[in-house]
């Protein structure tokens, strides 16, 4: 289907603060308080962009405010995007997710994650990595939309001109430890939305994913693409907003 990318360049109000969680001019977030947050969790934003470092939280930052409007306190993160240097990514996730939410105010105390894309990838790999370490984080749930959640499958289907490829600069096989499939199973809700016309992100990798973790809630949605999911002025954004709700209880 032919996707409408104008959410890519769409304006947004200004955060209502930047924090830094290292010296890296990439190691940043946006915060952007909500009038419900103080009886929500912390809500995290990872933005896609197949890991590449040409596509930035400049186009989540819509979808940052929106989720503003509707009470949520988010957090909208950057992230090192180095090709071939996939640790430097999953450090920042892992750093940003132990230093920063202390530094926010007004939040119950929790965090949802929620990802698109590739940062779908990067918010099940840090759900997956948090059980294994049972690390002090408290965590809530882990809404990932339109995920890269198999890597493997991903390299396999050529995804993104080779995205994965370029990312971990090898064959995936060589680094399991970054693709969810291969690691432990998150210890809190997991939910997955995928639009059923997405050819960014076929459906299948959703699948996939969900075949190996079966307790992931896995929504599909009909007459969507890949970037409707991020886009408040879509239909699809109601099931964005009540699956964060649902988590988020």
């Amino acid at each position: 289907m032919s996707e409408d990318l104008s959410i890519l360049s769409r304006s947004a109000k200004p955060a209502d603060l930047t924090l830094a969680y290292g010296d890296h001019p990439d190691q940043i977030a946006d915060l952007r308080y909500g009038s419900q947050a103080d009886a929500l969790p912390l809500l995290v934003l990872i933005h896609g962009g197949f890991w590449k470092p040409e596509y930035d939280r400049m186009h989540a930052e819509a979808m940052s405010c929106a989720l503003a409007e509707a009470g949520w306190t988010t957090l909208t993160l950057e992230y090192r995007r180095v090709s071939g240097q996939p640790d430097q990514t999953l450090g920042d996730v892992m750093c940003a997710l132990h230093t920063l939410p202390a530094q926010a105010q007004r939040h119950n105390g929790q965090i949802l994650l929620l990802g698109h894309s590739a940062g779908g990838h990067l918010v099940l790999w840090a759900a997956a990595r948090c059980a294994q370490l049972d690390l002090p984080i408290h965590l809530k749930g882990v809404l990932a939309l339109a995920p890269a959640a198999d890597l493997q499958m991903a390299h396999a289907m050529q995804l993104g001109d080779g995205a994965v490829q370029r990312f971990l600069g090898q064959d995936p096989i060589h680094r399991a430890d970054v693709n969810p499939m291969n690691l432990h199973t998150p210890k809190v809700a997991v939910s997955i939305l995928q639009g059923n016309d997405d050819e960014i992100v076929p459906p299948a990798v959703a699948a996939s994913y969900c075949a190996v973790f079966p307790a992931t809630r896995l929504l599909n949605l009909p007459d969507c693409g890949h970037f409707a999911l991020i886009d408040p002025a879509t239909v699809a954004w109601q099931s964005v907003l009540s699956e964060l709700l649902s988590l988020g209880r």
